[in-house]
């Protein structure tokens, strides 16, 4: 199956009501574990890059990969998203490297540590807009600044991420200033400061409404009720992990993630879009430790690795099914770009993301 836009694959959600996870990848072994657990699922996939993946993988590498995964794969869905893009350039070799997606995060400058402001991001999400909706491509774009409520800090991952401590009022969107934005911009999608951060170290404490906002989620969807909402920070950091890391070796400090009802929550409230990224590298890494301490004497990286992808596989497979992606996948009838870009000329497109 082509690859698919993320604008398709979220009206699709839309319409069934469930939400897609975002899974990150670096490498062949994570994006095997993803297709694997779709397969057996039938769930559509949203495979995205960060900068630091891209750098670390490099483009053809990526690019090679992920067309090679749809074609062993033919009948799920997938889309290939660019991860907090953080200029304009950022988005546009992803689009000339096959992503049909991208994110332009401009809540912080092209540094990706400042806090920008509301109209230098209005104005260069807008004319990431225009470029990837003349090829048919998707947009997410970001409104308040993610990080944490409890500390009023961020947590940098891969680069991106802002420095010092910010207000509450600069870590949760307005709804009144996303009503302005989504139509300023025409993004694809929204993705929503409430409260939660990059990496494993979220909360120290199970999160509650004053620590994870999901009531502007409701306030939001409220507004924009056919717009689709991104959760950015959404692992669970399910306990089950911690502790078989730190069995073996691993010094991880007990933490909170964000709870899955939580975020079963925000599906009934227009989250169309979770990334997931901490999980799934704990998932892998406490088998890699796990196997390093059962057996000293194993040198075979396939024997690390095939562990890891198992685990990792099991994970994805239950966001699969507790945000009700499974079952979807053959039910996508792919569109491709060039037919996604004649729709966007012609507006069409652009009547769903209006206000209530």
């Amino acid at each position: 199956m082509a690859l698919i836009s993320l604008r398709q694959l979220l009206d699709h959600a839309a319409e069934r009501g469930y939400g897609v996870p975002a899974f990150n990848i670096n490498n062949m072994e994570q994006g095997l574990a993803i297709m694997k657990a779709a397969s057996k699922l039938d769930a559509p996939v949203i495979l995205q890059a960060s900068r630091g993946a891209r750098s670390y993988a490099g483009d053809p590498m990526l690019k090679a990969m992920v067309t090679a995964l749809a074609e062993m794969y033919p009948k799920i869905p997938v889309v290939l998203h660019q991860d907090h893009g953080n200029n304009e350039a950022t988005c546009l070799t992803a689009m000339q490297h096959g992503f049909t997606s991208v994110m332009m995060d401009g809540s912080l400058e092209g540094d990706a540590k400042t806090p920008a402001s509301y109209e230098y991001n209005v104005d260069i999400t807008a004319r990431v807009t225009q470029m990837a909706h003349a090829v048919g491509a998707s947009v997410e774009g970001e409104l308040g600044v993610l990080g944490s409520l409890e500390t009023g800090e961020g947590e940098k991952e891969d680069g991106h991420g802002f420095e010092g401590r910010l207000s509450e009022e600069e870590l949760l969107t307005d709804p009144e200033q996303a009503v302005d934005f989504v139509s300023k911009t025409r993004v694809d999608a929204l993705a929503i400061a409430m409260g939660t951060s990059h990496g494993a170290y979220k909360f120290s404490r199970k999160p509650d409404g004053e620590i994870l906002a999901m009531h502007v989620v409701e306030a939001i969807n409220r507004k924009l009720p056919n717009t689709h909402l991104v959760m950015h920070g959404s692992s669970s950091v399910p306990q089950e992990l911690q502790d078989l890391f730190n069995s073996f070796g691993g010094e991880m400090p007990q933490t909170y993630g964000v709870p899955v009802e939580e975020i079963e929550r925000g599906i009934r409230c227009g989250v169309r879009k979770v990334n997931i990224d901490t999980d799934c590298r704990l998932a892998m890494t406490a088998a890699f430790r796990q196997i390093a301490s059962e057996k000293r004497s194993e040198f075979d990286p396939r024997k690390f690795l095939i562990p890891a992808m198992d685990a990792m596989e099991h994970l994805v497979a239950d966001r699969f099914e507790r945000f009700g992606c499974a079952g979807n996948a053959s039910k996508i009838q792919p569109i491709p770009l060039s037919e996604m870009a004649a729709r966007y000329l012609t507006g069409s497109l652009y009547q769903d993301s209006e206000a209530a």
